[in-house]
């Protein structure tokens, strides 16, 4: 009985460690996810996400037994059991997708462009006149692959919003130039709104100056899948050039992405 009594009351103090451990873990994904917001503003379905899931998380951990003694109450019901088995079913499925949706991101941020393949340059947000974090992370990545590929042109793409000062394209062609790259080699397109119409203006412009219709897509790793399957809705042949994306940001905007990647799949 006493080694029975010891093994059960080390058995409560190790789930009470787990749950406290869980709890942690949820809070800290809670903050990562809040911080973009905190730090700059960004309120968006990625973020939004990951706060409501990191805050589910935290008082399922805090309240563990509660809800397992509840979960076990209900599971005697026979309707219940359908309800429960049919959330368990779509947790499951929405895993699965995502962890598909992650490897299709994961292939494409390896798939290699030709050599000397045109840069096409997607943009993001610029305030003012400066270029965004994320932009800037992009531009970066251009500018590494320009230098590699003294050669290879370069499309910088993206027109003019809300509380821009300049286009995309404009901003993204002042940065390059201002860091070395020769003017001559940037062609700038300006209408685009959309990651569709990144691609679809930029080859009108690639094809407009006879340049190399082999590109490199550039833009944020997580972004890099979607990219190219527009480029292949286009009947562009495509490599990427990714850029990396801040840690504090990352998790917000790929969960954003594994929404927009299944809404191009779907539509």
């Amino acid at each position: 009985m006493n080694n029975k009594s010891e093994n059960m009351k080390k058995n409560s103090v190790i789930r009470r460690v787990l749950r406290f451990i869980g709890v942690v873990l949820g809070t800290i994904l809670f903050l990562w996810f809040l911080l973009p917001f905190l730090v700059a503003g960004i309120l968006n379905i990625g973020n939004v996400t990951g706060i409501v899931v990191s805050a589910v998380f935290v008082i399922y951990m805090a309240f563990l037994p509660l809800i397992h003694e509840w979960i076990v109450q209900l599971w005697m019901k026979r309707k219940m059991k359908w309800v429960l088995g049919g959330c368990a079913a779509v947790i499951s499925a929405i895993a699965l997708l995502a962890a598909i949706e992650t490897g299709c991101m994961i292939n494409a941020c390896m798939k290699a462009p030709a050599e000397n393949a045109t840069a096409v340059v997607l943009g993001c947000r610029v305030y003012g006149e400066r270029a965004s974090l994320s932009l800037v992370e992009r531009l970066e990545a251009a500018y590494t692959y320009l230098e590699e590929h003294p050669e290879a042109a370069c499309v910088v793409s993206g027109g003019q919003g809300p509380g821009e000062d300049i286009s995309e394209a404009e901003c993204m062609y002042r940065w390059l130039v201002a860091k070395g790259i020769d003017e001559t080699r940037i062609y700038k397109e300006e209408k685009s709104t959309s990651t569709e119409e990144n691609i679809a203006f930029s080859k009108a412009v690639i094809e407009e100056n006879g340049l190399n219709e082999k590109i490199a897509i550039v833009t944020s790793e997580y972004h890099s899948y979607r990219a190219g399957v527009i480029a292949e809705k286009y009947e562009l042949d495509y490599g990427t050039a990714s850029g990396q994306t801040a840690i504090w940001l990352l998790p917000t905007f790929y969960i954003r992405e594994l929404y927009a990647i299944l809404a191009e799949w779907i539509f």
